[in-house]
């Protein structure tokens, strides 16, 4: 419980207010509702015609059992029966037990109504949690989890947190107020008969406990079924055309079953294991009042009898009332570890390290001048793979560097590390003689812009996926982006021009126009650096040309780092770096390197073919 606790301290704290609010009104319901089975022993007393009793007023003082309590009750009644007549006062204790019950239920509502905001609110605060810590965290981490599983969690298993735990805190204020209070009261009732009911406490709450901590295993493997379904449906969404084009329908369809199925089965388990609460708790409830009915009657039926007959029934209604908070916490107890199971698996991503740190005091950048440098910068991935070597180099302003190789050589991963999505493993790479370290992430992130090889776009409209760099940008900067972009003209073609909606990952566009989007994007927000990796690659021959006529517009007076494929699209680049096996092997011009008669040399000849 220890974690469930850390949960509750972690989330419910900013809604204290609400918290306190319950409190109050479940203790206003407890209370209303023992002193409504109280009049029941008054009203009984008339029915057993308590008037053939004669009764002698104790005076009141503090600390009267319950038994001299009880005597004053009934003295007064037989005092206004002796006065109203036995009907009379019968309807007004009726009355009176009806307005003491409605004011009882509206406390209760009260207690249920001000829950809402928290456990809706922390649902949300949970999901906004996770959200910003998948923006925080670095490309690193998603490499090695499923975008499936991640998607599970943040939906299943957020759902099972509000489900086993948010649903329970209700229960956790509410029934052990109820149980304290009404405790009480049995005990000045009869401490006799009270102890002797708390001795099989102890039973009922072992045997919940154990089938808990079982539950919470078979909870926690079921969800992890449940991310695997969404892994593998992400994976089919992402590669239906392969799926369809290789005739493999019904072997993903196999494969899917296959999950499912076994989800089924664990899902089977859980629901049977969390459906016994109810039966179990009923069972326990039962015997317990069965023994306490035979404990009682021994009570009634002695010598000395310890507690009347309408005392006794007005003691067993409120022990009735004790036994639905403890079948409540009883459902917590089965709920709750399903949840906690869920919260585990959330934890992996809310406790994840970011190992790109920024700095405590941040140096100042107020733009771009002289130079980016690589100083003898290696980089390996957490898997151990080395894949960058003692990597020098200079890129200066307003040049444009191409990064070419073979696949594997360690283009991407080289570029990648000027924006800080990784950190080099040794070395260092410095801005203006400053390390890129020393600076704010966002100001560093500021001056570059990125067009990449497969676009990414938004289910958005075109307006906002080429301002999505630049959240205050006029529909006339927007134009003129698309302009420079050759993309205003199949724009303006589309039946809402800028308004058009490009649907998920921009699927409503050819490649070429998703491509000049992307680079309308990187124009817009006018970045000193830009890095092109691959942009032109998955292009054919025509959108080629158009794409890269863009590209020369947006690398016009920039720093350019260019990862390309295709050796024709760099001819003119200031200076040409060459990868192999995460080593710069050869550097100069497209005319230097072809003189050369090494590594590129063999590239050009292989394209040429």
């Amino acid at each position: 419980m220890k974690a469930f606790w850390q949960i509750l301290k972690r989330y419910v704290a900013p809604y204290k207010g609400y918290v306190g609010g319950s409190v109050v009104l479940n203790i206003l319901s407890a209370v209303f509702n023992v002193f409504s089975f109280s009049l029941l022993i008054p009203i009984l007393q008339i029915l057993f015609n308590v008037g053939e009793t004669h009764y002698e007023f104790i005076p009141w003082h503090r600390g009267m059992p319950f038994n001299e309590i009880s005597n004053n009750l009934y003295w007064y009644v037989s005092q206004y029966i002796a006065d109203y007549g036995q009907s009379r006062v019968l309807l007004m204790l009726c009355l009176v037990f009806t307005g003491i019950v409605l004011v009882k239920v509206a406390c209760y509502f009260g207690a249920a109504a001000v829950m809402v905001p928290i456990r809706t609110g922390v649902v949300k605060d949970l999901r906004m949690e996770i959200y910003r810590k998948i923006l925080a965290l670095p490309l690193g981490f998603f490499s090695q989890e499923r975008k499936g599983d991640i998607i599970a969690r943040i939906s299943g298993d957020v759902q099972e947190v509000e489900t086993s735990i948010t649903s329970t805190i209700e229960m956790l204020i509410k029934n052990p107020i109820l149980i304290a209070i009404y405790l009480f009261v049995l005990f000045r009732m009869s401490w006799q008969l009270t102890l002797f009911v708390i001795i099989f406490a102890p039973l009922m709450i072992g045997i919940i406990s154990f089938t808990g901590r079982k539950l919470k295993a078979d909870s926690a493997e079921a969800q992890r079924y449940w991310s695997d379904t969404m892994s593998q449906v992400e994976e089919t969404l992402g590669g239906l055309r392969i799926v369809k084009a290789f005739r493999a329908e019904q072997r993903m369809e196999r494969r899917f079953e296959g999950v499912t199925e076994h989800m089924r089965r664990k899902n089977n388990q859980v629901a049977v294991r969390q459906a016994s609460a109810h039966p179990v708790s009923e069972f326990l409830g039962s015997a317990m009042i069965a023994i306490v009915l035979w404990f009682g009657g021994t009570l009634i039926l002695g010598e000395r009898a310890v507690i009347d007959a309408p005392s006794f029934m007005a003691y067993m209604a409120i022990l009735y009332s004790i036994i639905q908070p403890i079948k409540d916490l009883s459902k917590a107890a089965y709920g709750i570890p399903k949840g906690l199971a869920s919260m585990e698996r959330i934890d992996v991503i809310l406790q994840a390290q970011n190992p790109i740190r920024e700095p405590a005091q941040p140096r100042p950048l107020d733009g771009f001048r002289e130079s980016i440098r690589f100083e003898g910068v290696s980089f390996r991935y957490e898997d151990g793979k080395e894949v960058l070597h003692g990597i020098d180099l200079e890129i200066p302003k307003g040049k444009t560097v191409a990064i070419v190789g073979a696949s594997g050589a360690g283009k991407s991963t080289l570029v990648d590390l000027i924006p800080r999505f990784y950190d080099p493993s040794a070395g260092r790479i410095t801005i203006d003689g400053t390390d890129i370290r020393d600076l704010a992430v966002q100001d560093l992130r500021g001056l570059i812009g990125n067009v990449n090889q497969d676009p990414i776009l938004f289910n958005d409209t075109v307006f906002n996926n080429i301002a999505f760099g630049k959240q205050d940008a006029t529909p006339a900067e927007v134009e003129a982006a698309a302009r420079i972009a050759g993309a205003h003209d199949f724009i303006l073609e589309k039946e809402g021009g800028y308004d058009s909606n490009i649907g998920d990952r921009g699927v409503k566009l050819s490649g070429g126009q998703r491509q000049r989007i992307s680079i309308a994007r990187a124009i817009l927000k006018n970045p000193p650096i830009l890095i092109l990796d691959e942009a032109t690659a998955s292009l054919d021959t025509q959108s080629e040309r158009s794409v890269q006529e863009a590209l020369e517009k947006l690398m016009a007076g920039r720093t350019t780092i260019a990862i390309a494929h295709r050796l024709s699209t760099i001819k003119h680049a200031d200076e040409i770096v060459v990868m192999h096996e995460g080593r710069i092997v050869e550097r100069g011009t497209h005319e230097e390197l072809l003189a050369l008669g090494g590594y590129y040399r063999k590239l050009h000849d292989m394209q040429s073919l």
